[in-house]
């Protein structure tokens, strides 16, 4: 029996072959295949074998009066077609030989641009009845207990696949079923842990994993489950089924969402605004805050909180790491003093995701907390094998005067 081979077939190379041809995946021109390794041997020979070539005047001399007076000819090969939904980003060509070289790669594709057209006003209709969600046991609250709740999340990365090729060390799933699993998780917990009526959720960055199974960066391509429409319908279901479930427990509930960042970029903003535009019709006691620069702030009462994704959506190589370094200290100091934070709270907190790890840091600085949240999404199957299988969670937080209460809530 024919060892078998996993290998990308485009469509003309699985019909020679005889296969069921496949779809594309997003931003690629093949699709993975499992074959013989005789058809394996046959599309290589047919991949190397180079074209028919014909000759191909290049060199042409020319007399005073315009007349031909010798030419040359070399064989050729026909010119390179460039796919579809990919762009030609080089060509070097020999003047003397007249041959090419030819580099293309995936269109890259303006995020903005594809969204821009969104139609609001049908996604508000679409979403504008509260969603069903899970009853939570009523809790009596002791009034003004403390002065505010916080519930923090990040990268939620929704549309992530996290074993396209079935083949990932540590199982687990990330989808429709287990994103809405865990929202309820999420109502669940903040009512629990409830000590005021005042409730803040922040939202840092990377709500979706992408757009077009790309950053919103481009050039990184992820193995994503879901298209580009159903990863905007289920982020925005997930972020109204958490205000559905808490707005009854809560006399003022505050979103701030990061809306620049390395996966979603605008793709998440534009999430971010339909939700704004359906809570705010429909409640008048939620506000929601769509931040798009790198960093941003606000203040309850003395604290500021400083808020980002710790990695923007088109300038940073390297973003805020995990531990406080001389150059993330130094950044967020000169953010401090320009914007007068200093001079405004009796203490700040700066807050970021991206790191997918719970680290608190009340010591490296004098001035300032640092504060690393947790992914609300497992591990990618990258993460797994290059690092290990990691935990995901959220936190909750309550806040009297500059002292506060926090729980950090894994989930399995």
């Amino acid at each position: 029996m024919s060892n078998k081979v996993r290998c990308r077939l485009n469509k003309s190379e699985a019909e020679y072959l005889g296969l069921e041809v496949k779809k594309s995946e997003p931003r690629r021109t093949t699709s993975r295949y499992t074959i013989t390794q005789e058809q394996s041997d046959e599309i290589y020979k047919q991949r190397t074998t180079p074209n028919k070539r014909k000759f191909v005047e290049t060199i042409k001399k020319l007399n005073k009066d315009g007349e031909v007076i010798s030419s040359t000819e070399k064989l050729q090969s026909k010119p390179i077609e460039v796919p579809d939904n990919f762009e030609v980003i080089k060509v070097s060509t020999c003047k003397t030989t007249g041959q090419q070289w030819v580099q293309y790669a995936p269109k890259k594709v303006d995020i903005e641009e594809e969204v821009k057209e969104f139609d609001f006003e049908s996604i508000i209709k679409k979403y504008i009845k509260p969603l069903v969600v899970s009853k939570v046991p009523d809790k009596v609250v002791k009034k003004n207990k403390k002065d505010f709740d916080k519930l923090i999340i990040s990268d939620v990365h929704v549309g992530m696949d996290t074993d396209i090729d079935n083949n990932t060390m540590y199982q687990s799933e990330w989808n429709k079923k287990e994103l809405f699993k865990t929202a309820d998780i999420l109502i669940k917990e903040t009512i629990e842990t409830q000590e005021s009526n005042v409730l803040y959720v922040d939202e840092l960055g990377d709500l979706l994993d992408g757009f077009n199974a790309q950053t919103t960066r481009g050039g990184h391509s992820l193995p994503q489950n879901m298209t580009n429409e159903e990863a905007f319908d289920y982020a925005l279901e997930f972020k109204l089924k958490i205000l559905y479930g808490l707005k009854d427990y809560y006399n003022e509930i505050h979103f701030n969402n990061i809306c620049n960042d390395n996966h979603s970029g605008s793709f998440g903003y534009f999430v971010n605004e339909a939700f704004k535009q359906i809570a705010e019709i429909q409640f008048k006691n939620v506000t929601v805050t769509n931040h798009r620069k790198f960093i941003n702030h606000y203040f309850v009462n003395d604290v500021c909180f400083v808020i980002t994704h710790g990695k923007d959506d088109k300038s940073l190589k390297f973003g805020f790491k995990p531990q406080l370094d001389l150059k993330g200290a130094e950044k967020i100091d000169q953010y401090l003093k320009r914007n007068d934070i200093y001079k405004k709270s009796e203490l700040v907190v700066f807050c970021k995701g991206d790191s997918h790890q719970a680290l608190f840091d009340l010591c490296t600085s004098d001035d300032f907390y640092y504060f690393n949240y947790p992914a609300l999404s497992p591990s990618s199957n990258w993460i797994k094998n290059n690092f290990k299988l990691g935990r995901r969670g959220f936190v909750c937080e309550s806040f009297k005067g500059l002292d506060f209460t926090q729980k950090v809530k894994f989930i399995k």
